[in-house]
């Protein structure tokens, strides 16, 4: 009865906070940009207009059009959707792995713990980039195969920031008594351990979803993301790269999505952890 007032209560803090609420704001306009792009342009995202090529920003195509005389905001729009998808589902399957081995290894310790977090050190031990990298080269190009690739790279952050805060309440007076009163190992974990350890999740959850974007961007660039004809802020700006001195927007766009997605969720997330700071 508690939950719902708690999370009102949370929002309205986040909302009364000027930074926070710009972040939410520039994920809202990501979020409704997503949902709502096939009704805010007129136009579908790979529909070519050979007559109208590398057009300037105008009232027929407010942010002008590509070398194929596909409209850009159109191609924006429906990026915003990949660039959403690929960041929930991925953040989300870093969860659901990362949060299961970080709570049995910071509760149990000893061996289990070893064997757990040197296997996150495994992961850990390549940059990011470079293991998505090997990852979609190994498994093909795809929406599915980028979302796979960008939550392996993701589980070992979720599975530290677990494990270190499952540590720290387990130490806790309650917790033990619960452990003398003879209550399993799986009840403490699950009903008064995972509770007490989820807010540093879900902030570095929201952080993650900022950076899942920009390997997404980074991905399709390198043309080992999603693949064509679906459009993604990042092959967009490979695409712009030959037409950069004559069709300055064509990167400039892209670019800017990108730049305030990324801005929203970092700000966001910072917000996040400001009101979750039982410190504040």
């Amino acid at each position: 009865m508690t939950t719902a007032p708690a999370s009102h209560s949370l929002i309205r803090r986040l909302v009364e906070d000027s930074r926070s609420a710009f972040g939410m704001a520039l994920v809202s306009i990501l979020v409704l940009a997503a949902v709502f792009g096939p009704v805010l342009s007129s136009y579908a995202p790979d529909a070519a207009d050979f007559m109208a090529t590398l057009a300037p920003p105008s009232a027929d195509h407010f942010l002008g059009t590509d070398d194929l005389g596909r409209d850009v905001l159109s191609r924006i729009l429906s990026g915003a959707r990949v660039s959403l998808l690929v960041g929930v589902i991925s953040v989300g399957g870093a969860v659901l792995v990362g949060l299961p081995i970080g709570l049995v290894a910071g509760y149990l310790g000893g061996r289990t713990d070893a064997v757990l977090m040197r296997c996150m050190d495994v992961l850990l031990a390549f940059p990011g980039i470079l293991l998505a990298l090997g990852i979609t080269a190994a498994l093909g190009a795809s929406l599915t195969n980028t979302i796979i690739a960008i939550a392996v790279i993701n589980t070992p952050t979720i599975a530290r920031v677990t494990r270190a805060q499952t540590m720290l309440v387990s130490s806790l007076d309650y917790v033990k008594a619960n452990r003398a009163l003879g209550f399993s190992n799986l009840t403490i974990m699950t009903r008064s351990v995972l509770p007490n350890a989820l807010s540093p999740v879900l902030v570095q959850a929201s952080l993650l979803l900022a950076s899942s974007i920009i390997t997404e961007s980074y991905l399709s660039f390198l043309g080992l993301g999603v693949q064509p004809p679906t459009p993604t802020w990042g092959s967009m700006l490979r695409d712009a790269i030959s037409f950069i001195d004559q069709a300055t927007w064509l990167a400039w766009f892209p670019g800017a999505a990108i730049f305030l997605t990324v801005l929203g969720f970092n700000i966001f997330g910072d917000g996040l952890r400001d009101r979750l700071d039982p410190r504040d």
